[in-house]
């Protein structure tokens, strides 16, 4: 007997087919049943398990899965393991927030030992909840041996990584500047800068400053009784204190303006390029026509008036001299002299402010660019320390320098303060009233601007000057781009697009994190940095400091217990590589000098971009794994897209920069999971939705079909449990329905598939035409699961579950079902319905693992016709072109159209389908569409309850057609001539229209230019006629009869009233094969129904007699609608 349910329950068959995998080693079976195969590489890109999931990882994890299981199916091995990300900021600074420290008392209050150990319990901390989801949800990888990223294994392979690309010279040491994280306390890459939401806009206080020339530099023409001041613009205020230069276009024309000072009302002369001047003067100046005009202006005028009195090239500015703007700043340490003058660069330009820049060089990447190529070089504002290192005015924490006077000791953004300790006004602030009340502000204002901030703390994000060591990108850019055109993006616009561009214009990469938990650089330099080691291996590192022991630099080898060679992992637990393991070993130069390590260590980006090779030891271990191609480059990756310029990113970069080569051949880039409104989700909003309630309510079958078939993967999604219950009912409810029904009958009549499969074309035809749909599937899902295109795949799927299995073939077969022998045709049913069943059972099972491998097992319990014990190690069905037939999926599907029509029309009208009409009209094109429609004129009349279908010559004047222009193809196609088509549309006559519907095309004169109108440029319909209802649809046109005689509704009565007869039946619990008797209390409606229609309605419910009384019936059922009423009373027949 095939297994039978009372309902549909997803939660518990995802809990059964769980204990099933588990009991029965399921997924290792995956993997060594596919032994020998090709392999199909997958790669686990890393989540921390220092925070919970959430239900945007079920999406992620689902594509990854589907795609392994898809894989697999189709006999590729699939070896794929977990992975833990367990360095970095985000498990540092969880740890400092429950440990109540900041990053300085690391050292200090507590030991970088200590805090290490609180940072390795903490990023474990939920591995258990996430293995639970990973469970749960039915992604299957390999928990058992996951990759660690701060295993010692781990990170050796990560410092031969880094040996090697320090012997290939693409690892430098550079002092630049780098976008800095004061509260993360440490340098980010440019990848990490760019992640999505880093950059935000913010309002903040910006200054147009006034800088004043020292007279005597200036030249002659603009040397004046009033002094010049040179107008730039800032929207970053603490950065005018290090002011050392200001840069001008050379070929941009200035001007000199005469005027006054809003806020001291003092008479001004300053220089702006011409420009910017409308900009700079709004609505609180005046254009002055002479000097009269100009001094006329006194202090209370409402407006301010200005004169333009002369024009410079910027090339002629070069040289001039200014006064030191923040006096209270102290100079340069060094080459004072050169410091405070106009320099040129060509990257000023006219789009705002004032065409002239403020340039720092301790703050900015072009600042200190261009202050480095002029002549003399500008010096950066960098001042002497206690122990006389040379500093910027602005300390790590993001803090000012005691000697910068007014501002001094205070933090340059409110962020950084501790919550509830920032003052009412920033630095910003302070700094533009103090220049506004010493006449150096011509103009203070909020402004909103597009601002970086850091990835894991949210707070503002500086440029500073750090001591760095980077990887060189720049210079392999054009080979990364190619290897990047090779991948397959999905969506192909996010690698042509965010990825390729971003490559194309890529910075060297800043590998150094000035923080303590994460894997330590492998450099030791010698004081005077004129020697440099990188090691690549924990064996190498224990030969060096075997040396360092000889020479008397160390006095003990903490590493003397490993042994070289030996790969096991006790071996490897011998050692540590983390900060303070290996910042207290010195190691001895080639010249005799003692090496220390270079104090940062990597970021940790760089961590899970290694995990290709890292995750296999290599090549310490598994070098023919990664050499051989078993194991790289991956076949297939997916994760967010904000992982674009993150792990993306850095796996592409090593890989080329390494080996030559990419590091995958296809990515999906997910988009984000929104909650139904669009909203992003989150605790703080409370519309986060708990992923493990959700699988626990709907099922993680439901859940992830819903996930996927509702948008595709890289689309944002909307998210709501809504779906995932339409999802439940209309798919998971059909599919469900329809193997109760074929378990129900299969079961009476003991179908068990022991019969020969009868030949496809011996089968009647409507089981050719759903094998034919089912093969079309088959090839549709292949192609779109090998083209990485799930949502199509499920769509596919569902459509033919519930449009072409359930609601056409099975509800036009039913009778086959439960009428007639055990012979040919109900065989032929049986065996067509298991076939299709067990076919989608395959066909889901990537994207609905559970499910799947219950319906599978449920049908190959009793046929036994497949070996394999679960549907994840069967394979993939096959698609057979010889069951393809294109012409009879055509002619089903105008069946199924036209069907669709009236059925609509049925439904305008609130005329049940129970309710026979008398007859449909159909107009046809031709005679080939005439036989087309008359071989399925039988069918369409039973689906849609007529007596008869007839066909109508299109040039039939019953049905009146109306035209319409289709502006939504119209407007692309003919632009401004637009309006015409539409007007010729309009007036076209009815032989032009046949001849649109006919022949796809119809050519127009219009004005003397001949124009082709297509099919899909008009919209045809037809108008109700009296007595008929009319819809059209895609070329389709119908019209029903609604007009209604007497037989005709007895016989929808009758039918109705078999409706409610069969429902008692039901709830009576009779068997579908037995036979009764009824009973029922007389009605004249009843007995006119009777008369007519008493053998129909005998044969449909299995009654051997019908017995009309007039006395009250005890212990009966009532049954009433339209004019019928009576009580029925129910028995089996002896």
């Amino acid at each position: 007997m095939f297994p039978t349910y009372s309902h549909l329950d997803l939660p518990a068959t995802a809990k059964e087919i769980a204990s099933f995998w588990e009991a029965h080693l399921t997924f290792e079976a995956s993997v060594s049943t596919r032994e020998g195969r090709p392999p199909f590489v997958f790669y686990e890109g890393p989540p921390s398990a220092n925070g919970l999931p959430g239900i945007h990882h079920v999406l992620a994890r689902a594509l990854k899965d589907i795609f392994c299981r898809y894989k697999t199916q189709q006999g590729f091995q699939v070896k794929r393991k977990a992975g833990w990300d367990t360095h970095g900021l985000p498990v540092e600074l969880g740890v400092e927030k429950e440990l109540g420290i900041t990053k300085e008392d690391i050292g200090k209050t507590i030991s970088i030992s200590e805090y290490n150990d609180a940072c390795r319990e903490a990023v474990m901390r939920y591995t258990d909840v996430w293995n639970d989801l990973t469970k749960k949800m039915g992604y299957w990888v390999d928990m058992e041996d996951p990759y660690i990223t701060y295993t010692s294994k781990y990170m050796e392979s990560v410092w031969w990584l880094l040996s090697t690309l320090y012997k290939k010279g693409l690892i430098y040491k550079g002092y630049t500047i780098q976008p800095y994280s004061p509260m993360a306390g440490t340098g980010l890459s440019s990848h990490e800068l760019n992640q999505p939401g880093c950059y935000r806009d913010v309002s903040d206080t910006s200054v147009t400053a006034q800088f004043e020339t020292i007279d005597d530099t200036l030249p002659a023409a603009l040397r004046g009784d009033i002094p010049l001041h040179v107008l730039a613009w800032t929207t970053t205020p603490w950065t005018l204190p290090s002011n050392t230069a200001l840069t001008v276009g050379p070929k941009i024309s200035y001007s000199v303006v005469h005027t006054f000072n809003q806020y001291t009302f003092e008479p001004i002369r300053i220089l702006l390029a011409e420009k910017l001047i409308s900009k700079q003067f709004g609505k609180k100046y005046v254009q002055a026509e002479n000097q009269a005009a100009l001094n006329a202006y006194s202090q209370g005028d409402k407006t301010i008036p200005y004169l333009v009195t002369q024009q410079i090239k910027g090339a002629d500015l070069v040289g001039i001299r200014y006064k030191q703007l923040w006096n209270q700043s102290p100079l340069p340490y060094e080459n004072t002299q050169d410091a405070f003058r106009i320099i040129a660069g060509d990257f000023v330009t006219t789009e705002d402010g004032t065409g002239i820049v403020h340039t720092a060089p301790t703050f900015g990447a072009d600042d200190a660019k261009v202050a480095k190529e002029a002549t003399p070089p500008i010096p950066p504002l960098l001042i002497l320390d206690e122990n006389e290192n040379p500093v910027p005015l602005v300390d790590l924490q993001g803090k000012f320098r005691a000697e910068v006077g007014l501002v001094g000791g205070k933090f340059i953004k409110n962020e950084f303060y501790p919550e509830g300790e920032a003052p009412e006004k920033s630095v910003d602030v302070e700094i533009a009233i103090r220049l506004k009340e010493e006449n150096k502000a011509f103009k203070v204002e909020k402004y909103v601007h597009s601002y970086p901030h850091c990835w894991r703390t949210d707070a503002p994000v500086l440029y500073y000057p750090l001591d760095s060591w980077f990887i060189k990108v720049q210079g392999h850019k054009d080979r990364m781009v190619g290897l990047n055109k090779t991948i397959q993006w999905k969506p192909a616009k996010t690698g042509e697009g965010r990825f390729g561009n971003w490559l194309a214009n890529a910075n060297d990469w800043n590998l150094s994190r000035s923080r303590f938990w994460g894997i330590p650089l492998p450099i030791w330099r010698t004081t005077e940095g004129d020697e440099t080691r990188v090691i690549g291996s924990i064996q190498e590192l224990k030969e060096a400091v075997d040396e360092a022991v000889a020479a008397g630099l160390m006095i003990k080898n903490p590493f003397e217990g490993f042994a070289g060679g030996d790969m096991s992992d006790s071996n490897y637990d011998k050692v540590d590589l983390h900060k303070d393991t290996v910042d207290d070993l010195v190691l001895l130069s080639e010249s005799g000098k003692p090496m220390y390590r270079e104090s940062d260590l990597i970021d940790v980006w760089f961590d899970s971009g290694a995990m290709p090779y890292a995750q296999w030891h290599y090549p310490f271990e598994n070098k023919e794994k990664v050499d051989g191609g078993d194991a790289f480059p991956a076949d297939y990756i997916a994760e967010g897209v904000d992982q674009t310029r993150g792990w993306f990113y850095t796996l592409h970069t090593i890989a080329t920069l390494v080996f030559d080569s990419v590091a995958y051949k296809n990515v999906v880039s997910n988009g984000l999971v929104l909650d139904k409104n669009g909203q992003k989700m989150s605790k703080r909003l409370g519309n986060a939705v708990d992923p493990f309630e959700t699988l626990k309510t709907y099922g993680p079958d439901a859940t992830r079909w819903y996930m996927i078939s509702n948008a595709n993967p890289w689309d944002n999604l909307k998210f709501d449990v809504a779906g995932i219950e339409e999802v439940k009912r209309k798919f998971f409810g059909t599919l469900y329905n329809t193997y109760a029904f074929f378990s129900l009958y299969a079961n009476i009549d003991g179908f068990k598939f022991e019969e020969a499969a009868i030949p496809r074309q011996e089968r009647p035809e409507i089981d050719q035409w759903i094998l034919s749909e089912l093969h079309t599937l088959i090839q549709n899902t292949t192609n779109h699961f090998d083209a990485y295109e799930p949502t199509r795949a499920c769509r596919a799927i569902s459509h033919f579950v519930t449009e072409d299995l359930s609601n056409w073939y099975v509800r036009l077969c039913r009778r086959r079902f439960w009428k007639g022998s055990y012979e040919a045709d109900k065989i032929a049913a049986y065996q067509t319905l298991y076939e299709c069943l067990m076919s989608v059972a395959k066909l889901m099972a990537p994207v609905a693992p559970f499910y799947a491998d219950r319906l599978y097992q449920d049908l190959n319990s009793i046929t036994q016709q497949e070996t394999a014990s679960s549907v994840h190690l069967a394979y993939y069905p096959k698609s057979n072109n010889a069951f393809i037939n294109p012409a009879l999926e055509q002619k089903m599907q105008r069946a199924q159209k036209i069907t669709s029509l009236v059925l609509s029309l049925r439904k305008r009208e609130k005329i049940k389908v129970r309710q026979p009409l008398q007859r449909i009209m159909i107009p046809v094109l031709d005679d080939l569409e005439r036989q087309q429609v008359a071989a399925i004129s039988s069918l369409i009349a039973s689906e849609v309850n007529v007596k008869q279908v007839e066909l109508l010559d299109d040039t039939s004047s019953i049905l009146v057609k109306e035209v319409k222009p289709n502006f939504k193809t119209l407007g692309p196609r003919f632009g401004k001539y637009m309006k015409l088509v539409a007007q010729a549309i309009q007036g076209l006559n009815d032989t032009q229209v046949q001849t649109l519907e006919k022949e796809g095309a119809l050519k127009l004169n219009l004005d003397g230019k001949e124009i082709t109108l297509a099919a899909d440029d008009v919209v045809i319909s037809s108008k109700d006629v009296s007595g008929w209802l009319v819809a059209s649809e895609q070329g389709v046109t119908v019209a029903l009869d609604i007009q209604m005689n007497e037989s005709l509704q007895l016989e929808g009565m009758a039918r109705e009233l078999v409706n409610r007869l069969q429902n008692i039946r039901k709830d009576l619990g009779f068997d579908v094969t037995d036979t009764i008797s009824l009973t029922l209390r007389e009605n004249d409606a009843l007995a006119a129904v009777l008369k007519q229609n008493k053998t129909y309605i005998q044969h449909e419910i299995l009654a051997t007699s019908i017995t009309l009384v007039k006395d009250e019936l005890e212990a009966s059922i009532p049954i009433s609608f339209d004019s019928l009423e009576t009580n029925v009373n129910m028995v089996k027949s002896k």
